[in-house]
């Protein structure tokens, strides 16, 4: 998670909101990292899990990343989840929760939902302090 945080903190100084997201194997090596690049790429897609989860199957030449896991610094949203979902990703681990936003934990909680093809098994509360205080401070300064 820690990795993570690092993907944040550096989204956070290029201007994005704080979330970085990492994918890793199952003997625990990084496969890829990615913070958010919406700002930068002019996307609206382009939030640190969907970019590790593309650069992830481009660095394996696959479509599905069966036996990954996935730390990510804040609760995914619900583009997020299903992208989670249709990777096929193993553990999900995440730091802050989303309340607003969130879609595994809290709103839709699309893992539990009949149309959710794969739900994989959701670690929160990782780390949930400092990616909270990040995310507040960030959005503070904003204000």
């Amino acid at each position: 998670m820690q990795i993570a945080l690092d993907e944040a903190h550096a989204a956070e100084q290029r201007g994005e909101v704080p979330i970085g997201a990492v994918i890793v194997d199952k003997a625990g090596k990084i496969i890829a990292r990615a913070g958010n690049e919406t700002r930068a790429k002019n996307d609206p897609t382009a939030h640190a899990e969907i970019l590790a989860i593309r650069r992830a199957c481009h660095a394996l030449g696959v479509e599905r990343l069966n036996g990954h896991d996935l730390y990510v610094t804040l609760e995914p949203c619900n583009m997020c989840a299903t992208a989670i979902s249709f990777a096929r990703i193993n553990r999900l681990y995440y730091a802050a929760e989303d309340v607003k936003g969130g879609a595994v934990d809290n709103g839709t909680r699309f893992y539990n939902s009949a149309i959710c093809h794969h739900a994989p098994e959701v670690i929160g509360g990782l780390e949930e302090v400092q990616a909270s205080q990040m995310l507040s401070a960030f959005f503070a300064a904003k204000r």
